[in-house]
């Protein structure tokens, strides 16, 4: 990896006007983009210009030095915008995660010199397979000379096809799991935009093939055991889980926008509703506009509530790894944030259209992206599942299922 630091573009930081024009012009045709099927290309590349990549980087990196609730805050902002943009990055945050964690490893921060350099890191993580999920992969790793070949199928590829490298996980030689951080235009490398879920249509979410990959040694680190017998603290699953609650935050942050919007727009009222005077003087419709706006404020406020823990578990890495009362409490509180966003968002999501009547649900108004999109988010980990790992956790002591899963 030859990356090097970007010293000569400052991070554009959250909170600046210049942070506040990137979101506009980001928000500016959203709408459009996601109804035509348009990949966000050219937003990723503003995004990386803007050096966003870097926001979780220490400022001696050439990051802005973030803590991840001003991260999360960050990306809330950003899926206001466009709920895609945070999404496709979020496995290359997780990668800086990762890296930031073991940082004092020399072969670490040799990869964290991508993220410095502004490139861009996907994933290739899950499989469609009959194998159990989690850590059993039928992708794999093969000895070739002093490297490797690598050769399987990925899916859920987040955001890989507007990357610059993906990071790969499979089964290596052994028994054993092993990681690998390659370019996306190597040789043998497939990425396909075939991500045909309803809702976060432009994230890339697809396929990953990969035919006889040639993996060069310093490339390649070995994990360990798919399962060991006491796995170590962790808060990388809090952080992937909690991600996708802060995406689906600043969606519902959109949906109080348009609610706002249409409401300001409407003429016309039913002619036996509550207000002469038309929808906006309706105290009826304005309650579903308050009631959007609370739960608006709730979903933010849980986030970075719960961001507060991950940050909690990160000061306490040493040697690589958090405290385990640390991480036990991170685990908690992404679970907790999940369950209690998921009683309410999809809801939030519906009542648009108690505000915006039949016109609202014309095509040319997408408007129905809200609810696809935050129902989406909300399959990544069934919130039933996640309900009773707390019980199971708070009654009887069990421990949070050590995956990223979770």
């Amino acid at each position: 990896m030859t990356a090097t630091r970007n010293a000569t573009k400052p991070v554009v930081r959250p909170g600046t006007p210049e942070w506040t024009a990137l979101l506009t012009r980001i928000a500016e045709g959203a709408a459009e983009r996601e109804r035509d099927r348009t990949a966000p290309h050219e937003v990723i590349g503003w995004l990386k210009e803007a050096g966003v990549g870097r926001l979780r980087l220490p400022v001696e990196l050439g990051g802005a030095g973030l803590t991840i609730p001003e991260l999360f805050a960050a990306l809330i902002d950003l899926a206001e915008a466009d709920s895609s943009a945070p999404h496709i990055l979020r496995t290359h945050f997780w990668f800086t995660e990762q890296h930031l964690q073991a940082s004092e490893d020399p072969a670490f921060r040799a990869r964290l010199a991508l993220a410095a350099a502004d490139k861009l890191v996907g994933n290739g993580f899950s499989e469609q397979s009959r194998k159990p999920v989690g850590l059993h992969f039928d992708t794999a790793f093969t000895p070739d000379g002093d490297g490797y070949r690598l050769n399987g199928t990925k899916f859920y590829s987040t955001g890989s096809i507007y990357s610059d490298y993906t990071q790969i996980w499979a089964a290596a030689p052994g028994g054993r799991i092993a990681g690998a951080v390659i370019p996306v235009d190597r040789e043998g490398v497939t990425i396909l935009d075939d991500w045909d879920g309803f809702g976060q249509r432009l994230t890339g979410t697809g396929t990953t093939q990969l035919d006889d990959v040639r993996v060069e040694a310093e490339e390649f680190f070995d994990l360990g055991e798919p399962e060991p017998a006491e796995p170590a603290p962790g808060y990388q699953g809090a952080f992937l889980q909690l991600f996708l609650q802060a995406v689906t935050a600043g969606i519902l942050r959109s949906v109080r926008n348009d609610a706002v919007a249409l409401l300001k727009r409407r003429a016309r009222n039913y002619s036996h509703a509550g207000s002469p005077q038309g929808p906006a003087r309706d105290r009826q419709v304005l309650q579903v506009v308050g009631e959007i706006s609370a739960d608006v404020f709730a979903a933010e406020a849980i986030v970075l509530k719960a961001a507060e823990a991950l940050q909690a578990a990160a000061d306490s890495v040493v040697d690589g790894l958090p405290t385990a009362e640390a991480a036990d409490a991170a685990q908690l509180a992404a679970a907790q944030a999940k369950v209690a966003i998921d009683r309410f968002s999809y809801a939030t999501a519906a009542k648009l259209f108690d505000v915006g009547g039949t016109s609202a649900t014309q095509a040319v108004h997408n408007l129905d992206r809200h609810w696809r999109n935050v129902r989406t988010i909300s399959t990544h980990n069934p919130t039933f599942l996640k309900a009773s790992a707390v019980g199971d956790h708070l009654v009887n002591g069990t421990d949070f299922p050590a995956n990223a899963y979770f």
